[in-house]
């Protein structure tokens, strides 16, 4: 059986705590390689070959639910459980709150908390029973929870919640029902503190949950480009179907204004397509016969002819929600060192909790039973590790989404953290300092050949390579409408050019190396190579029958906002290096145009990786930008792996990052995005590691000697739920993440 991955929805995950349990189970299944939780979105992503009836039975042996999900069966189904799940934690709230509030009102105004008569003991009575009732009404699910953790030798959040509110009604019984068995200081009940938890930690999973939804809404947007249908042209009527019955080869319509249905070529029309979701660029792009159009984009002022090439799963659309969905789900390292503890943070606060009990059992003073109650619930309450375990995955979720949003694809959460990190980024020349397009710009020639001859010769000897500077050849030669002729014997060296046959004689097109190595005396050209190269050309040599015939120049302008990037890039303190195949002068010349700091020149395509390697071992941060297929060994040699202008191609899976952009800028962008998702996640750490490290000693009772108060356990089921809710509200933050220069560089005004 084939590895695959696959995505299960989860259900009865409670907090950090679940996560490590869930992968520890999947990882124990026969054939599973890897198992990712995520925690904000309740699902798991599990790669292996193992069937998914084995992995839902694994995850259910445990005590949890599961079952298969598509996203966009996930989203509607998530959408309507959470809608579902908002409305019964705000019903259990008003349900506890309603008899938390008035208590603790009473309580506040009054002072009378305590039995000291029949009287009290009936009137307490009755408040005990109602508090019962919230406690099996609204707090019913964390004591099931517990249950459930207990019986497979677990301990998570519910756990906490569990034991803090039920030991606190517990013992409020023990004082009404039986309360000559207590000294009087101690006949103090606490059916207000466990009403009022239940209460405040219902809300705070509420608000909780209305936040986290907010995380997914790039997704949501990326779902919602998809058009529902599509108008097919068949047995020469136009029909109008369902998006999910076109096939491969159908030919379409699509009018001005509306959605692309699927990928396809043009065979017919002009228009210009919106394709600012996919791209994160705002100027819309011209598009004519021949020219691609992908699923999602906005047809504006044209009506248009196509052919499907991609349907349902296969359009680039689909390919990007499944990456972002994938990404928002995999873990950075730093998120593993919070998995980590909070796999071990609940039976330590047990331990915490007892220990505290113990200490004011031997030294702290009367009435003793009443204060370990009062320390225990608190220490239990306040140090739920529900902010520790969100405090990564949903900034991870909101830094992926926005980088969708941007026209940046990333295949794993982990590249996020990496980029943040850079100090060196390596770029490809063609098509990625350059605009790619390249053109020819001059054509030298020897006696007795003439230019037309060489040109001829050249572009019919190019028909058969696919590197752009062929193209450009080629392209020149049908330009001036010559006709090409058949090519015998053609190969390609990789770092050299290109030989073969035409017409009869033996051809060799290429850089210096090529003529050398092959015994040929360029000297009669070498001048006039050099000031071609100086300009930023690139002059290649061309042998015909082994005697040098002249030389073909190609240009390939830098981008326009090549420069403006690259000085981003140093106000980021990263160092820019390019590798080029291109000769040192021409090389030279784009390097100092484009402000580059350094550059190595003749590279073949083989030897990129290891330039990127030499820079790891001296102790860089390297990032490699290329097209993601020429470069690919370089892409993955490179911590992090940029490919550029490559947003429908196979290229998406060839990188760490891919940018639907050809733009140097998507890559500033990129690290921007992930210094700020890494700022916001380790914010969000902090905040959590310091409100449990700070929260605990307090809930212990360690002010008591200085102030002769504890910490009230509603105030601490109260902070408790507030931590969540507020490491989600900061995870949002990064919604409004945007780069600098960005007015710049989409409305016109000019970047540096």
């Amino acid at each position: 059986m084939s590895a695959r991955e696959t995505e299960l929805r989860l259900s009865g995950l409670r907090c950090a705590g679940c996560v490590g349990k869930v992968e520890k189970a999947l990882l124990a299944v026969a054939g599973v390689t890897e198992a990712s939780v995520n925690l904000a979105e309740r699902t798991v992503r599990v790669a292996g070959t193992a069937s998914s009836e084995e992995l839902v039975n694994a995850i259910e042996n445990v005590g949890f639910g599961a079952e298969l999900a598509s996203f966009e069966k996930q989203q509607e189904q998530q959408e309507a459980e959470d809608r579902r799940r908002y409305r019964y934690l705000l019903r259990h709230t008003a349900i506890a709150l309603c008899l938390g509030i008035p208590l603790m009102i009473w309580g506040m105004v009054t002072g009378e908390m305590g039995v000291n008569n029949t009287q009290e003991q009936i009137a307490w009575g009755v408040v005990g029973v109602l508090t019962g009732l919230i406690l099996y009404v609204s707090g019913g699910h964390f004591f099931t929870g517990m249950w459930q953790s207990l019986k497979h030798r677990n301990a998570n959040m519910d756990t906490l919640v569990a034991l803090g509110t039920g030991a606190a009604w517990l013992f409020s019984m023990v004082v009404v029902l039986f309360p000559q068995w207590l000294p009087a200081s101690a006949r103090h009940v606490y059916f207000e503190a466990s009403a009022m938890i239940i209460g405040l930690i219902n809300l705070g999973h509420a608000l909780e949950l209305r936040a986290r939804g907010k995380t997914s809404e790039a997704v949501k947007r990326l779902l919602g480009l998809q058009a529902k249908t599509a108008r097919v042209i068949r047995d020469g009527k136009e029909l109008d179907i369902p998006v999910q019955q076109v096939h491969k080869g159908d030919t379409l319509r699509v009018r001005p204004g509306e959605k692309i249905p699927v990928d396809g070529n043009i065979v017919d029309g002009n228009s210009f397509v919106d394709e600012s979701m996919l791209t994160g660029e705002p100027v819309p792009v011209a598009k004519s016969v021949g020219d691609t159009i992908t699923a999602g984009t906005l047809n504006k002022n044209g009506a248009l002819l196509f052919v499907a090439e991609k349907v349902g799963s296969e359009t680039a659309l689909a390919r990007i929600i499944a990456l972002v969905k994938k990404a928002q789900s995999t873990k950075m390292p730093i998120a593993r060192l919070a998995d980590n503890i909070s796999s071990i943070f609940v039976p330590a606060v047990i331990l915490i909790a007892l220990l505290a009990a113990a200490v004011w059992f031997f030294v702290g003073p009367e009435p003793k039973v009443a204060h370990i109650l009062v320390v225990t619930t608190t220490v239990l309450i306040i140090a739920c590790p529900c902010a520790l375990g969100l405090a990564t995955p949903m900034s991870v979720m909101v830094g992926v989404g926005k980088a969708a949003e941007l026209g940046i694809l990333i295949r794993k959460g982990d590249a996020l953290q990496q980029a943040s990190k850079l100090t060196t980024l390596v770029l490809d020349k063609t098509g990625t300092i350059t605009e790619g397009r390249p053109t020819v710009t001059a054509i030298i020639s020897l006696e007795p050949y003439t230019e037309a001859k060489l040109l001829m010769l050249a572009a019919s000897l190019e028909q058969g390579s696919e590197h752009p500077l062929a193209e450009a050849i080629v392209e020149s030669g049908k330009s001036k409408q010559i006709a090409l002729k058949s090519v015998e014997g053609f190969q390609a060296i990789p770092g050299h050019g290109v030989s073969g046959t035409v017409d009869g004689h033996a051809l060799l097109l290429g850089n210096e190396k090529l003529m050398t190595g092959n015994g040929l005396n360029i000297d009669r050209l070498a001048s006039r190579a050099k000031q071609l190269a100086e300009q930023g050309q690139t002059p290649m040599f061309m042998a015909i029958d082994h005697h040098l015939a002249g030389i073909i120049s190609v240009s390939d302008p830098i981008r326009s906002d090549s420069k403006a990037a690259i000085k981003r890039l140093h106000k980021l303190g990263i160092r820019v290096i390019m590798l080029t195949g291109d000769n040192r002068l021409t090389a030279q010349a784009i390097a100092r145009q484009a402000g580059i700091d350094e550059f190595h020149a003749e590279v073949l395509p083989e030897d990129k990786a290891g330039q990127v390697k030499k820079l790891q071992q001296d102790g860089h941060k390297v990032a490699m930008a290329g097209d993601g297929i020429n470069d690919a060994p370089a892409l993955a040699q490179s911590d992090v792996g940029f490919a550029i202008g490559t947003g429908t191609d196979v290229a998406i899976e060839s990188a760490d990052v891919t940018l639907m952009s050809a733009s140097l800028h998507g890559v500033v962008d990129a690290i921007e995005l992930s210094k700020a998702t890494l700022r916001n996640i380790k914010q969000n750490l902090f905040g959590a590691f310091i409100y449990n490290s700070l929260g605990i000693p307090i809930a212990a009772g360690i002010l008591f000697p200085l102030t002769g108060m504890l910490l009230n356990p509603v105030i601490a089921g109260g902070a408790m739920a507030l931590s969540s809710v507020t490491v989600v509200s900061n995870a949002n933050r990064l919604r409004w993440f945007q780069p600098t220069n960005a007015h710049d560089r989409y409305f016109g005004h000019p970047a540096l």
